[in-house]
């Protein structure tokens, strides 16, 4: 099944990387679904890029214990964070888009199949059993209900429309690097020079 892009789509990693669209980009935003690795591909390339890493998870959206913060002070952070130059931000949610992709000089779509997602999520969920993982806030112990396996299930047909809408409505301009599998995302930080 063909799955939508947004305009500025860039059909293939080794196009993205020969580009100079990724080696280039100061400031980098990653998204897609839970489980499918924008957490871990976001903090290699900073380490490797030096860019500032920007957890919307730990950063923006949560407080201790699980307590979101108020949408008015989530945007307020986003916004101060992105006026930064350099950064890569790790974090989905379209309602920001109006200020997070026009900002970008490229979107990193990391959209695996969904089961690789349920498992990605189950596995750090045994890794950090008890704990909070450190791209999460503190106090937020890592848990896997039914509700957030639904999300994932059901993520590419209730949410991926709305990043196809939202990429080309703030970015029409914005590259956008899909992702597909995890033989892609090697290919990426092998041709990138990315240590594992």
């Amino acid at each position: 099944m063909d799955q939508p892009v947004a305009p500025g789509n860039v059909n293939d990693v080794d196009d993205a990387v020969a580009a100079g669209h990724i080696r280039n980009a100061r400031r980098i935003l990653v998204v897609g679904c839970s489980g499918g690795g924008k957490s871990t591909l976001s903090q290699k390339l900073a380490r490797h890029f030096d860019l500032t890493y920007i957890s919307i998870d730990r950063d923006i959206l949560w407080l201790p214990g699980w307590v979101q913060r108020d949408r008015a002070e989530q945007r307020r952070r986003i916004v101060e964070r992105i006026a930064d130059d350099r950064w890569i931000m790790d974090g989905t949610n379209p309602s920001t888009f109006d200020v997070r992709v026009p900002r970008s000089d490229i979107v990193v779509w990391v959209r695996m199949p969904r089961l690789l997602c349920v498992w990605g999520v189950v596995t750090r969920w045994l890794k950090y059993l008890g704990r909070a993982r450190p791209e999460m806030a503190p106090g937020c112990i890592e848990k896997v209900d039914w509700q957030f396996l639904e999300f994932i299930w059901t993520f590419e047909d209730k949410f991926s429309p709305r990043i196809v809408a939202g990429l080309a409505q703030h970015g029409p301009h914005v590259p956008v690097l899909q992702l597909k599998s995890r033989r892609q995302m090697q290919r990426l930080l092998d041709l990138l020079g990315v240590p594992a």
